[in-house]
């Protein structure tokens, strides 16, 4: 063997590994530090990439939020009214990746539909795959415990606000964390049952809180999504 081939052997692997930690570069039509609309097997979304995305090689926690039923449609700008998206929108910059997809009028949030999105997310973006996470409220709420009960290994930990599950299946997602929010006085989602679903995940071996809004209606979102203890909750969480 010559010298040459036997120095090239030896620092192809050196080389390997530089290139493997370059910080990645954001898909065409995305920029990081802003929120953009793109889209995915078949799913239209917001999605905003960290001003750093570009800077480090180290992969990022994903944030995915699931809007109400007020939301559906074809204008993607309604998806910013509530939650995540607009906290975003009005310049609060997430340590994370936040994808916000908008569903199609009289549709529901579907776990299989969501679990495809998720793959898509993961192949094309630099994710933890052990710190995807996920929040929602009213319908979205709902959809969040539909999507970690069908998919448990999908979700890392979930936030649903005034939505609930169904309790006879929330054994499946004993491993999901939970941080629920719902108001006393919803008259459009009754609390009784997500303290049924919420209780059923602890006897089943699950952690969850429920925080309950004395005097407070549908709108459990506003003072949820203000909650400083909310995005470093589900940022600290990770799967096993």
């Amino acid at each position: 063997m010559t010298m040459n081939r036997r120095q090239l052997l030896l620092t192809t692997p050196a080389l390997l590994s530089a290139c493997a930690a370059l910080p990645p570069v954001p898909p065409p039509g995305l920029a990081a530090g802003e929120q953009r609309a793109w889209e995915l097997e078949g799913q239209r979304f917001w999605i905003w990439l960290p001003r750093e995305y570009s800077q480090r090689s180290q992969a990022w926690p994903l944030v995915v939020f699931l809007h109400g039923s007020g939301e559906r449609g074809t204008e993607l700008e309604k998806v910013k009214v509530h939650g995540p998206p607009k906290l975003v929108a009005a310049g609060a910059a997430w340590p994370c990746i936040l994808v916000s997809p908008q569903l199609e009028e009289n549709q529901r949030w579907d776990p299989e539909r969501l679990h495809r999105l998720l793959g898509a997310l993961k192949a094309k973006l630099n994710v933890d795959a052990q710190r995807c996470v996920g929040t929602g409220l009213s319908m979205g709420g709902f959809g969040m415990w539909q999507w970690a009960t069908a998919y448990p290994r999908d979700l890392a930990a979930i936030a649903p606000v005034c939505g609930f599950g169904d309790p006879a299946k929330v054994a499946a997602m004993r491993d999901v964390p939970v941080r629920a929010y719902h108001g006393d006085q919803d008259p459009v989602v009754p609390l009784p049952p997500h303290v049924a679903c919420v209780e059923a995940l602890r006897a089943a071996g699950g952690k969850a809180t429920l925080t309950i809004y004395p005097g407070v209606g549908h709108d459990s979102w506003t003072p949820a999504y203000n909650d400083p203890d909310l995005l470093p909750w589900l940022l600290a969480q990770k799967q096993t």
